[in-house]
């Protein structure tokens, strides 16, 4: 996934003039040589033109390695950065040394130490840039006395461009520092984003096959079921031939029966394969090896409706994740007891605790909906969720959920 920096027309324009200014210097140079008739307007020449191609070489080089790097692996990274470093440095080592025998030549030359000095901030480390700006401005300042005199101009003049180009400088590697930070933040952003996303769409698939199970639990498989019994209950009064269509058609309930079974576990978390307590105690497992804050669980092996199986596993994974990010708990009891037609879920924590009172609402409007989302769960089954918290205290959660009991037979 790829970023664009709000700022990179910025950079890029800032880049552009750099090359314009040392450029349009560069010309000026060699010209003026010719303009005054200076003895020296051929070796000005020559030194004007190979400053320019090794400017240029650089430039193009630089680009075409920035190009490369982008699709180079982590394994070339390092051994990648160091090669352009030493290229970098090579580069503008030659680059000075050029710009010294032109400033040597003519004293239009010291016009192009300005450029320089970004060129220094930009490739060498911070306290290496400021020191070779003073360098070279202080060569410029003696190149400009011993061809034209020593008077206030030569000296004010590369000492105001060297304080600018270092304003500059500066203030640049600032934006670029923040630029990078926004890239990385919003790369962030987008990444969390998908992965949300992700997460909501696999939830609402969980949820849609939760509530088709449950759908055919109660409607299909509940009429398969009476049907085999009133099959099962009218054969003995029946006679031959009709006894054995009614066998038939009992025996054919109970295949479809088993298909619709087979299509409801099919349908349902994989979690559930074995059972709630499984789940939960392999819950409990994977948290405390990934979090190491140890998660006890005493769970009864309980027979329950898989809508009831299904929200119970999701009310503890959101109690669980609630415990271990928000509550700094240090230990975590989950407990499942069956009750006189109910089923009892209970979450504890030793962790600071809330004020829960209010629980549901700070969630709210923190952009959370973990509590929410369990009274929900709880109130589609008609079930009661009990908060109990004190800031310091710990916290208890508590789910109760109603079990209807079925006729003999029910799926």
């Amino acid at each position: 996934m790829t970023t664009h920096s709000t700022l990179a027309p910025v950079f890029t324009g800032l880049r552009i003039g750099l090359h314009a200014l040392l450029l349009g210097l560069a010309v000026f140079v060699m010209v003026r040589a010719y303009v005054v008739a200076s003895p020296m307007a051929m070796w000005v020449l020559i030194a004007g033109l190979a400053f320019v191609a090794v400017y240029l070489l650089g430039a193009f080089a630089a680009r075409g390695a920035s190009g490369a790097g982008a699709g180079a692996g982590a394994g070339a990274g390092a051994g990648g950065a160091m090669q352009k470093r030493g290229f970098a440095l090579a580069w503008i080592t030659l680059l000075t040394l050029i710009w010294a025998v032109l400033v040597w030549l003519s004293p239009e030359g010291a016009y192009l130490v300005f450029p320089l000095f970004f060129l220094y901030l930009h490739i060498l480390p911070e306290v290496g840039g400021v020191a070779a700006i003073l360098v070279s401005t202080a060569f410029a300042i003696c190149a400009l006395g011993l061809h034209l005199g020593f008077e206030l101009g030569g000296v004010i003049g590369p000492l105001i461009g060297a304080c600018v180009a270092l304003l500059i400088g500066f203030t640049y590697r600032a934006l670029r520092r923040e630029a990078d930070e926004r890239e990385r933040l919003v790369a962030e952003l987008l990444h969390t984003r998908a992965a949300l996303a992700a997460t909501e769409r696999e939830q609402g698939a969980l949820a849609e096959r939760a509530r088709l199970a449950r759908e055919i639990h109660d409607t299909v498989a509940q009429g398969l079921s009476s049907i085999q019994m009133l099959l099962r209950a009218a054969e003995p009064d029946a006679v031959e031939p009709g006894a054995g269509y009614l066998r038939l058609a009992r025996e054919t309930a109970a295949d479809s029966l088993a298909d619709t079974r087979q299509i409801i576990r099919e349908l349902t978390p994989t979690r559930l394969d074995d059972g709630l307590a499984a789940a939960l105690g392999r819950l409990g497992e994977d948290q405390t090896a990934r979090t190491a804050i140890p998660v006890t669980v005493r769970a009864e092996d309980l027979e329950l409706p898989m809508d009831v199986q299904t929200a119970l596993l999701r009310i503890a994974q959101g109690a669980l994740s609630n415990a271990i990010r928000h509550a700094a708990a240090s230990n975590i009891d989950i407990e499942l007891t069956g009750l006189d037609r109910a089923v009892l879920l209970v979450i504890r924590d030793d962790g600071k605790g809330f004020d829960a009172t209010q629980a549901v609402a700070v969630s709210h409007e923190a952009g959370s909906f973990g509590l929410q989302a369990m009274q929900e769960r709880v109130r589609q089954l008609d079930g009661t969720l009990t908060i109990v918290s004190n800031e310091g205290g710990g916290t208890e959660i508590r789910a109760q959920l109603p079990l209807i009991e079925a006729d003999e037979g029910a799926a």
